[in-house]
């Protein structure tokens, strides 16, 4: 049991990790179109003013979402050494936190993002975490 529940907290780092650390090398890249973009989210989150979201940048987030709860998924089940409850728990664990994420900046972001990103983080953790082979 010790093992699941470290293998949950590594995947919930790593997608943490991941998922800020992707986002600061965009930013960096492109600090005038993906830069500004992100900055404007932000300052209309906290100035509570209206916002319009890139289309291909929200695309761009699910591609990353997708990717790095796979590669959690995977982590999750390499240091729990199983590949079945670690990788679900980690998936409802990262629902339960994306979905209070998602619930603060609903109005700023169209609902199909909102729907696919929430939808998708339970399946592709639970693929990563089928990539482990068990022995």
């Amino acid at each position: 049991m010790l093992r699941v529940i470290l293998g949950v907290v590594a995947g919930f780092i790593a997608w943490s990790i991941l998922w800020v650390g992707s986002d600061q090398l965009l930013i960096s890249f492109s600090p005038g179109w993906y830069g500004n973009h992100q900055y404007g989210f932000e300052a209309a989150m906290q100035n509570h003013t209206p916002f319009v979201a890139d289309t291909t940048i929200l695309l761009m987030h699910l591609g990353r979402a997708a990717i790095i709860s796979i590669m959690a998924g995977f982590i999750a089940a390499m240091v729990a050494g199983e590949n079945r409850k670690t990788p679900l728990a980690l998936g409802v664990l990262l629902l339960i936190f994306g979905a209070a994420v998602q619930a603060y900046a609903w109005s700023y972001i169209p609902i199909w993002y909102h729907v696919i990103f929430l939808g998708m983080l339970i399946p592709l953790t639970i693929l990563g975490g089928r990539m482990k082979q068990t022995s």
